[in-house]
Parts: structure tokens; sequence; C-alpha cells
């Protein structure tokens, strides 16, 4: 058996009926010493009177990441803690207490599991209190707030502004197998880069250039010729006038004596 109950705020939600009003359960367990044997079933009714109201709560925050489940157990350890520390005899309504309580718990879930990227807890703070200052300016300024303007209100540089920006991308990954382009033939993993392997040629190449120095000009000649003009060593030979034979001699003789001196500069 359930009732519906309308809190000071407005929010409506659905209420287990009890043998025992819930404001008068709460009296009993203020009025109840924390060492009586009949405080831990006290409480426990107490929290079971308002469970609906945590899972009304949570329903709220569905569809933006997170399990249900989650969210109504995250709910539930909120209501647990609104229950524990709330004093009845403030005179304010118990509802008015826990909703704020129990929707703090659900934020701080949002905040610290549901980010696809770990980022420090200052940046996630930052982007809370960013979003929050977005929504005030927007209805003061009547228009979306720039950096700046996010910046004087929270009191804090727009470098800040724009690192808390920043961070907040981090709330949701996209996954590489997403289509992109107009055709949607294409998907985002293949617009990564791969590895280069001239990148490992470029040491090589910058000492490659003082020990071709070392060789003889008609040696380089003939090494810039083969290597650099692609000519056989046949082409070669009709070229400057040698023989086939050596100019196969003076290709293998240049080599060794480049390996020679990139080996002795590695060495070195």
């Amino acid at each position: 058996m359930s009732t519906i109950v309308e809190n000071a705020t407005g929010t409506q939600f659905s209420k287990r009926s009890s043998d025992q009003n819930p404001d008068d359960l709460f009296a009993a367990l203020a009025a109840t010493p924390p060492d009586d044997p009949r405080r831990p079933a006290l409480r426990d009714r107490t929290i079971e009177a308002w469970l609906p109201l945590a899972r009304h709560l949570a329903r709220r925050y569905g569809g933006r990441g997170a399990p249900d489940d989650d969210l109504a157990q995250t709910a539930s350890v909120g209501l647990i803690k609104a229950v524990d520390n709330f004093d009845p005899s403030r005179g304010i309504d118990f509802s008015g207490y826990a909703i704020p309580t129990i929707i703090g718990e659900i934020k701080r879930y949002f905040r610290d599991r549901t980010w696809a990227v770990r980022v420090p807890r200052r940046l996630q703070e930052l982007r809370l209190s960013i979003s929050a200052a977005n929504g005030v300016l927007t209805q003061t300024l009547g228009r979306l707030p720039t950096v700046a303007d996010v910046a004087s209100y929270l009191d804090v540089s727009e470098e800040t502004v724009l690192e808390g920006l920043e961070g907040a991308r981090a709330y949701r990954a996209t996954s590489l197998s997403t289509p992109i382009g107009s055709d949607g033939s294409r998907e985002l993993g293949d617009t990564l880069g791969d590895d280069d392997g001239a990148f490992d040629l470029v040491e090589i190449r910058v000492a490659l250039g003082p020990a071709l120095a070392t060789l003889p000009e008609r040696e380089r000649e003939i090494l810039s010729l083969r290597f650099h003009g692609n000519l056989t060593q046949a082409q070669i030979a009709d070229r400057i006038g040698v023989s086939q034979m050596h100019v196969s001699r003076l290709i293998t003789r240049s080599l060794a004596a480049l390996r020679l001196q990139l080996s002795d500069d590695v060495a070195a």
C-alpha cells in the first residue's frame, strides 16, 4: 500500500504506508539511544518508508550513461545518510532535507564514476562549476556566456575556464569505429596516424652526409647515380667510361667505408 506525497518543493513521489507515521518514526528514532537493541530495526523501517523518494530521484537522472541499478543504489546511500543525519527537532520537513542530500550523492557518483578518462578531481569540480555558471549567466545575460563571462562570474582566469572545458571532453569517449564522412564509409580510427618508418632513418641520414664527404668524388658520383638516380651498374659504367666490374668494386668498397665510419660514429 502506498500514497502519493508532495513535499514543500513540489516533488511528488509514492511513499509506502507504514504502521507508524514517518514523522513518528523519526521522533522515535531520535529518542532511542544508540545502544538500544530496538534502534537498528527502527532505523531500517524509517529508511524503507522513504525508499520510494530515493528511487524517484534516481529515475530523474536515468539515461545519462549510468546503469539504472547503480543510480538506485547511489540514491539509497544518499537516503541512508539523510536518515542518519536528520534532526527532527529542528522543525524542518524530512523530504526537504533528504532531497538535496540524495541528489548530492547522485551527482558525486556522476563526478567520480562516469568519466571515460580519469581526470583530476579539481577539473571535475571545475566542470560542474562552469556548467552551473553557464545556466545562471544564460538567464541573466539573455545569451550564451563567453569564456570571459564565465571567468568573471567564477572569479578565475580565462585559462582556468578553458582548462575546465577541455577536461570536460573526457566525460564521454567516442568509439574508433564511429562512422565519419558524408557516406559513412570511413571510421574515426582511419584518421589516426601510424608509425612512420622514415623517422627511424633520420639519424642515419644526418650522419650519412659527413660520411659521404670523406669518399673520393668519383665514388660519391657513382653512389649518387646508383641509389639516387636508380641507374644500373651497366648504365653507370657507360656514363663514366669504366667497366661494369669496376663500378661494382667501387660501390662495394664505398659502402664498406660508409658502414665502418657510421659504426665508429655510433660507438663514439
